[in-house]
């Protein structure tokens, strides 16, 4: 293998370890190279692009039940983006308890354009793979999700670590 390529480097480390060991980093990879280049999955790009996606105005409390970040962080959240004037917060006319979150204009053109975003980054991340192949995928890391919860749940007592 050539010693002078990172990528040739990676692939001599990375023979010296087990296929678990192979799989794993891997994963970690895949999580750190998604975080990096769509956001995380409570992120302000997210955020903006559920918004557009249920026609501009939810609830801050729906917000949070669909979003795996805590009241706080989410709270925060919404103000970088109030700050930044793509989001409004007002009071539900409803119930005055609630506050609305709203896509301001600049907010819902930055919504279209971070869903375009997405869009178009997940085709192009597993155009490299089959229709099959994909289904296959899918069915597999499936499999390891039902797995990983069943083990979270046990050694946390039934309880998810995550929201």
């Amino acid at each position: 293998m050539e010693k002078d390529s990172s990528r040739g480097h990676l692939l001599e480390r990375e023979a010296s370890k087990t296929i678990d060991q192979r799989i794993l980093s891997d994963f970690g990879y895949f999580g750190h190279y998604l975080h990096v280049n769509v956001g995380g999955r409570a992120g302000k790009q997210s955020i903006l692009v559920k918004l557009y996606r249920a026609g501009g105005t939810i609830s801050q409390r729906y917000l949070q039940e669909t979003v795996p970040i805590s009241s706080a962080s989410l709270s925060e959240v919404l103000s970088k983006l109030e700050g930044e004037g793509l989001v409004s917060r007002t009071r539900s006319d409803r119930d005055r308890r609630q506050l609305n979150v709203s896509l301001t204009p600049e907010g819902e053109q930055a919504a279209i354009e971070c869903a375009r975003k997405k869009e178009a980054f997940e085709s192009r991340m597993l155009s490299v793979l089959s229709e099959g192949e994909k289904r296959d995928l899918a069915h597999t890391l499936d499999r390891l999700v039902d797995h990983w919860v069943h083990i979270e749940q046990e050694e946390t007592g039934g309880k998810r670590c995550r929201n």
